[in-house]
């Protein structure tokens, strides 16, 4: 095989990273190369999931809405006009099926007495209790945030820095701000945590 050979099987998304990677493989998606659709999915299904279990839902409605979050790019890879924001709308078709799902189903809870027989897998109870408390507590602090807080650190959890351009357009925050903001947001859910713990 010659070199130029070997040159022209390489991905043009190969060498590239973030937002430049994900607009590479979302054109060559749209000639039909399924690698390239796949490269999409191991990338960003992460950020995916992780915006739909966010929102509140239970892990079965989370599975649906992601399925269904993918199955719309494929329906709109020819439509989408800005392959560079590719995460951004990912987020914002994510969170819009969230909230449908949200919308469209009732949430049924176990009775007090159904809980306590629902038999647990978990080896030590006492492990368990404390790491409920301190989930709870966490989570207490962190409904206690501001909306935009909630949002921006569920974000970008899982986004990293190289797509805080993606974050910054599905939030409208100008994109330099997207770490000052995040560091501050950190530093209040830590001192409501503390808070809480002392309690």
């Amino acid at each position: 095989m010659t070199e130029l050979q070997t040159a022209s099987m390489v991905k043009p998304w190969a060498e590239l990273e973030g937002r430049d990677r994900h607009a590479a493989c979302m054109l060559a998606a749209r000639d039909g190369d399924k690698e390239a659709f796949d490269a999409l999915v191991a990338d960003l299904a992460p950020l995916v999931w992780h915006v739909a279990r966010g929102s509140g839902l239970d892990r079965t409605t989370a599975e649906d809405v992601v399925q269904t979050v993918w199955l719309a790019l494929l329906r709109h890879l020819h439509r989408l006009t800005e392959p560079r924001a590719l995460a951004g709308w990912l987020i914002t078709t994510t969170r819009r099926e969230a909230n449908r799902q949200h919308r469209s189903n009732g949430t049924v809870e176990l009775s007090q007495e159904m809980a306590e027989r629902t038999p647990t897998t978990d080896p030590s109870p006492e492990h368990e209790v404390l790491r409920t408390e301190r989930d709870h507590q966490l989570w207490s602090a962190f409904h206690k945030l501001s909306q935009r807080c909630q949002e921006l650190l569920r974000l970008t959890v899982l986004a990293g820095r190289a797509e805080y351009r993606a974050v910054a357009e599905a939030l409208h925050m100008p994109h330099g701000s997207i770490g000052p903001t995040r560091g501050r947001c950190l530093n209040n859910l830590r001192s409501l945590y503390n808070g809480d713990s002392g309690s």
